[in-house]
C-alpha cells in the first residue's frame, strides 16, 4: 500500500463520527475514548432519546447503540431511526450482552447492521464498525447509481414523449397535404388527347 493510499484512508477514517448511546458513563468513557484513539470521531449519549436527538440535529457515520437502557431501550431506539425517512439507513451495530442470543436476533430482526456482545475485545469492534461502514457506503453508492439511472430514464421518456407529439404533429401534416393533393387531383381534367369540336 502506497504511502498516498494509507494517508487517504486515514484522512477518512478520521472524518467518521460515530455516536456512541450506553446508559453506563463509565462505557461511554471507555468505548469513547478506545475508538478516538482509533481515529474516529465520538459523539456520547447516555439515552436512547438523547440519541435521537443528536442524530436528528447532526449527520452521523454509525451508531453503536447499547440494546438494554432505562427510559427508551436501544430497540426502541433502533425502531425510531428505521422509521425516519433521513437516517433509515444509518449504519447501527447494536451492543448486547454477552449471553443474549435472543436480544441478538431481536437487535437484527430490528434492523440493526449488527451486534457485538459485550465484554467485546475493541480490535473486533473495529473490524465490526469498518465493515458496515464498507458496506453501508455501497449501498449508499448504489443508491447513487439507481438515482442516476432513474434521472436518465426519465429523460428519455421525456424525448420519447416529445418525439412522439412531433410524430403526431408530422403526420397529420401529411394527412392534410394528402388530402389537398387528392382534393385538386380531383378537380383537374384529364386530357385524353382529343380535340373539341
Amino acid at each position: 500500500m502506497s504511502p498516498d493510499t494509507q494517508t487517504g484512508d486515514s484522512r477518512r477514517r478520521h472524518t467518521r463520527t460515530i455516536l456512541v448511546v450506553d446508559d453506563s458513563r463509565t462505557s461511554l468513557h471507555v468505548i469513547g475514548g478506545r475508538l478516538g484513539a482509533m481515529g474516529y470521531m465520538v459523539v456520547l449519549a447516555q439515552s436512547g432519546r438523547e440519541a435521537l436527538d443528536l442524530i436528528s440535529g447532526r449527520g452521523f457515520d454509525l451508531v453503536l447503540l447499547d440494546m438494554v437502557m432505562p427510559g427508551m431501550s436501544g430497540l426502541e431506539a433502533l425502531a425510531e431511526i428505521r422509521t425516519a425517512p433521513d437516517t433509515a439507513d444509518l449504519p447501527v451495530i447494536m451492543i448486547t450482552a454477552l449471553n443474549d442470543t435472543d436480544g441478538a436476533v431481536a437487535a437484527l430482526a430490528a434492523g440493526a447492521d449488527d451486534h457485538i456482545a459485550k465484554p467485546f475485545d475493541f480490535g473486533v469492534l473495529q473490524a465490526r464498525i469498518e465493515r458496515t461502514l464498507e458496506r453501508a457506503g455501497r449501498i449508499a453508492e448504489l443508491k447513487r447509481t439507481v438515482a442516476s439511472l432513474d434521472a436518465r430514464i426519465a429523460a428519455r421518456a421525456i424525448e420519447l414523449g416529445e418525439t412522439r407529439s412531433e410524430l403526431a404533429v408530422t403526420r397529420a401534416d401529411c394527412a392534410r397535404l394528402q388530402g389537398s393533393i387528392d382534393a385538386r387531383a380531383g378537380r383537374v381534367v384529364p386530357l385524353n388527347g382529343t380535340s373539341v369540336a
